[in-house]
């Protein structure tokens, strides 16, 4: 009768997987209680959610509302700058194809002749591939390397910390223009390289410091005597409880990896259709860098957007910090 008893206990217990979602719902929940009251954190959030609308609505508008030959980011012309020149808020020289401010081109046209906001709008889908591209490179370097060279510790440790302070030391934006006018460098190439480069350095550092708290914990040994082997303790135990602080760093790889794509762009080392540091660079391979104030719309729009993504996500990894980190909570 008893038998009977524990075999139907175990039949009806929840999967493993269950059990580990209803997990991470309740941490989730928990998280989140603490990011919402961290304002700071929900204006990041509402920036990135505003630019991801804009990166969604571009295709949308191209195949409504925008007629593509006038609102093409890169081919776009508008022959009706030549056609119409009197209007005042029109610049009507053939050979500077500009308008200002019109119901027509909202932020204005660039140099080319090409729509500034179908330029912001397709630029911004760039931004979020390469930003999210080298953090999850970042990511996935530094918690497999944190995790590893606490864990073993001795040599390991040493080899790879010491990497991590040259790697740490080393200017990436200087190391990244090198790099990019030896070889034919693309935002794919762009989100690879300098994801290794912030996985092999100070977030590498961080996470190991944290897998060291981890690896004294009690499970840890429990699984050790129970005859987990070295990579089922650390990709079981060890990693699951490194990724909210990887998460952290995240956000903040986000924003180095948009800063240094607009350098690039802007020198015009960067082999990429549009982004928003190339339409600084059309504007100032045109003579308007200077005129910045009375062309404002050449500069401001791509200028904002770059400054307003790289501050939304370093918002939201401040506010994760105090979710990550119990010691910066206030309560």
């Amino acid at each position: 009768m008893n038998m009977t008893v524990q075999t139907s206990s175990v039949d009806t217990a929840p999967p493993l997987w269950q059990m580990r979602l209803k997990l991470a719902l309740k941490n989730f929940k928990s998280g989140w209680a603490i990011f919402k009251e961290n304002p700071i954190g929900i204006i990041g959030l509402v920036l990135i959610v505003f630019f991801a609308l804009l990166a969604a609505l571009h295709p949308i508008l191209m195949a409504t509302a925008w007629e593509p030959a006038v609102y093409d980011p890169i081919t776009g012309y508008d022959f009706e700058i030549l056609i119409h020149p009197s209007p005042p808020t029109w610049i009507p020289q053939p050979d500077n194809p500009m308008w200002e401010f019109s119901f027509r081109h909202v932020l204005g046209t660039d140099p080319l002749g090409r729509d500034v906001l179908s330029q912001l709008m397709f630029s911004t889908r760039s931004e979020f591939l390469l930003g999210v591209g080298a953090a999850l490179v970042t990511v996935l370097i530094a918690t497999t390397i944190g995790a590893v060279a606490a864990y073993y510790g001795g040599l390991v440790d040493m080899i790879f910390m010491r990497i991590a302070d040259v790697v740490y030391m080393l200017p990436f934006i200087a190391l990244l223009i090198v790099l990019s006018s030896l070889f034919d460098f693309e935002l794919i190439h762009l989100a690879l390289v300098y994801g290794v480069l912030a996985g092999f350095g100070g977030t590498t550092i961080v996470i190991k410091s944290q897998a060291l708290t981890i690896k004294v914990k009690a499970y840890i040994e429990a699984a050790r005597i129970a005859g987990g082997n070295d990579l089922h303790i650390i990709f079981t135990h060890l990693v699951p409880n490194l990724l909210p602080l990887s998460f952290l760093y995240m956000m903040f790889t986000v924003t180095g990896a948009i800063f240094s794509e607009a350098v690039l762009s802007f020198f015009g080392l960067l082999d990429i259709r549009m982004s928003w540091g190339l339409m600084i660079q059309t504007a100032q391979a045109a003579g308007y860098l200077l005129n910045s104030w009375k062309y404002w719309y050449l500069m401001f729009p791509s200028g904002v957007a770059i400054t307003l993504l790289c501050a939304a996500f370093y918002l939201v990894g401040r506010a994760l910090d105090e979710v990550v980190n119990p010691r910066l909570r206030k309560r």
